[in-house]
């Protein structure tokens, strides 16, 4: 429901400049690789070592938190009013907060990411 939400722009509020929904896709595929390190074999960063026990719990933490990072975008995009000039700083304010929350020491799954509240169900 959250990505239909995100690709029809159907509820919320809506910013006069939207952005390229396949673009936002592309980037924050891209960023979740970096900042949990998916690359390396064992995860380098503390933030790439949380992610894995959340994902020994639960073979789609990957796509639960695509999600919540898509809205998260979606929800920075509208609170900085931005434009398509401004992508790259939404994109940094969204991992900046994205990496606060998972480090957080009394979150045990991503369900409790004050973020996963940004989520339709």
């Amino acid at each position: 429901k959250s990505f239909q939400e995100l690709l029809w722009k159907q509820e919320g509020d809506r910013s006069l400049w939207e952005y390229p929904f396949a673009v936002a896709g592309v980037n924050i595929t891209f960023m979740l690789i970096q900042m949990l390190d998916l690359e390396a074999v064992k995860p380098r960063t503390l933030v790439g070592a949380t992610f894995l026990k959340f994902l020994a719990e639960n073979e789609s933490a990957f796509d639960l938190l695509y999600c919540i990072t898509f809205k998260l975008l979606d929800h920075e995009w509208l609170a900085m009013r931005a434009s398509y000039m401004d992508f790259n700083a939404v994109m940094k304010a969204t991992r900046r907060q994205l990496e606060t929350e998972l480090l957080q020491e009394d979150i045990t799954c991503l369900e409790e990411l004050p973020s996963y509240g940004l989520l339709s169900r």
